[in-house]
């Protein structure tokens, strides 16, 4: 990293002396899961699940064999390697070896079709890629094309077709490497590791974290909210690429000495329900997707949630029936926060013993949180503005973008979020949409998700999604997207049944004109409504 991107990290902010953060100049990022040895934990359990157990020694063993691998490959420090990896132990052994290594891991989103999974080989420079063998096909030539990529690593099986020059079966490739590794001397402010964002409106954008960024995240928000102890074992349904599930099953549980139970493959309640019989797990990380899935599956009612202490939510607004049907179904209340990949995980949260349904919550210790008008002026509490944030784990910048880097990441390392909020006097942030999503409908200014939320308390909706679309005569119109209880509702009726529904909880004008029944919503790879398919419907 150079050191002009290196200087606009600040060394010592407001949020970091809040929570008495501070790590030495020269630091590793791998130290989440390596100080653990040192604590005495190496025979505890680190990882459980379905693809296999391992101790903290035996995963920093492997992730060991995986730095000096890749390191006879000829990378260099900050050389970018690709993981495409479903949740299993190779993920935090892959990522932790090339971080402990001094390289920097890409961590991706495994339903990544080949075009764009070029854009991230060619955008990167990645010369490595490690991927499960179920994966290998879409290493093809059009997703190889124009770009650095000169070795694919198979985990987890043998290698199938792909049009990588050379491919090394993990398995045997990494018993040739000694399970001991020193540490790189990164910096503390060095790129440690990328994330890139969905692309929904526009080509993804490569996000930068650095070397400290886990540490930081992990005393802000899994001290203040979680409290995990040794003993803890956290399920988080989001897959480890997303940056909510990276938390959840790597950041967090490893900085504590507790176990984090992976489960691969699609998260099918009837695999999840499985899941937490056979492993107890005393965390669980969800969305309001899941939640909806999980309460309204079959078996649901006969499921054992004993050993679970704590649920929570993140990314999406989670509605009173979600929240209401997930403390019948176990008697948890859901502890709902909100974050983005930009500043890593969730900087507004809920508490177990202090929340509000609907509020994505209070401003989390290490994170400074403002709403601001339009003219970047602070509002009151009650008034309507866009939030900024600002913590020492922000990302500094867009890799090879710097007009979405000047777009969002501001003067003194704020970060415009784009999203629009009311802070009650209380403290507490409610969501009222995106900057950019007023509409006019019929000469009137709508937001969408207004109108979704109504929809969401109404009793026959299961799940649904609002949103705008323009005419062929060029005049706007809401739509909504609904999945009933009752499939075999009268469509005709339910339609004239919800808009009077929205006409009477809102204003008349803001009921969506077209209704669109369907069985599911479509989601994206981190479990999001995927509102970009929903245009297409």
């Amino acid at each position: 990293m150079s050191n002009e991107i290196r200087d606009q990290v600040p060394a010592d902010s407001e949020g970091a002396r809040e929570i008495g953060f501070a790590v030495p100049d020269i630091y590793n990022a791998s130290r989440v899961l390596f100080d653990n040895l040192g604590k005495g934990s190496g025979d505890k359990p680190a990882l459980i699940g379905p693809a296999g157990t391992r101790t903290y020694a035996e995963l920093c063993g492997e992730a060991c064999r995986w730095g000096n691998g890749l390191a006879s490959l000829g990378l260099t420090r900050g050389d970018r390697v690709l993981l495409f990896l479903d949740d299993t132990p190779a993920y935090p052994a892959a990522f932790f070896g090339a971080v402990r290594a001094g390289f920097v891991p890409l961590l991706i989103n495994t339903l990544t079709p080949p075009d764009l999974l070029q854009f991230y080989l060619a955008d990167s420079g990645a010369t490595v890629a490690v991927a499960d063998a179920e994966f290998c096909a879409r290493f093809n030539a059009q997703a190889c094309k124009d770009t650095k990529l000169h070795t694919l690593i198979i985990a987890n099986g043998p290698a199938g077709d792909h049009a990588a020059p050379k491919a090394l079966a993990a398995a045997g490739w990494l018993a040739q490497f000694p399970a001991q590794l020193a540490e790189a001397d990164t910096n503390r402010n060095e790129m440690a590791f990328w994330m890139y964002s969905s692309g929904s409106t526009g080509r993804p954008k490569g996000i930068v974290h650095l070397q400290h960024d886990m540490a930081y995240s992990d005393l802000a928000f899994a001290k203040d909210i979680l409290k995990l102890t040794p003993d803890d074992i956290c399920f988080s349904v989001p897959k480890i690429f997303f940056a909510y599930g990276f938390g959840n099953s790597v950041t967090f549980p490893f900085s504590a000495g507790a176990v984090t139970l992976l489960l691969p493959g699609q998260p099918k309640p009837a695999a999840i329900f499985a899941a937490i019989a056979q492993y107890r797990p005393t965390v669980f990380f969800g969305l309001p997707t899941l939640y909806t899935s999980l309460t309204k599956a079959e078996g649901a009612e006969k499921a054992d949630f004993s050993s679970l202490r704590m649920a929570l939510s993140a990314a999406e607004v989670l509605s009173a029936e979600v929240f209401n049907g997930w403390k019948t179904l176990t008697s948890l209340e859901i502890v709902e926060g909100l974050g983005s990949t930009e500043v890593l995980h969730i900087y507004l949260s809920n508490r177990p013993e202090q929340k509000k349904l609907g509020a994505a919550g209070m401003r989390v210790p290490g994170y400074e949180v403002a709403l601001r008008d339009k003219n970047g002026r602070d509002v009151a509490d009650n008034e309507e503005g866009i939030l900024w944030v600002r913590g020492d784990s922000n990302t500094p910048l867009y890799w090879n973008r710097p007009d979405k880097s000047a777009e969002t990441i501001r003067e003194g390392g704020w970060i415009y979020t784009g999203d629009r909020f009311v802070r009650d006097a209380d403290g507490f942030h409610f969501f009222r949409g995106r900057a950019d999503d007023l509409i006019k409908i019929s000469g009137q200014w709508v937001y969408p998700l207004e109108v979704e939320l109504c929809l969401a308390d109404h009793p026959d909706i299961r799940e649904c999604a609002v949103f705008a679309a323009e005419l062929p005569d060029r005049r706007m119109t809401l739509k909504a997207v609904v999945v009933m209880n009752n499939r075999a509702v009268n469509q005709g009726d339910a339609t004239r049944r919800l808009q009077d529904y929205v006409k009477g909880k809102l204003l008349p004008y803001k009921y969506p004109r077209e209704v669109i029944f369907t069985d599911e919503l479509p989601k994206t790879g981190t479990g999001k409504i995927d509102r970009q398919a929903l245009l297409r419907m």
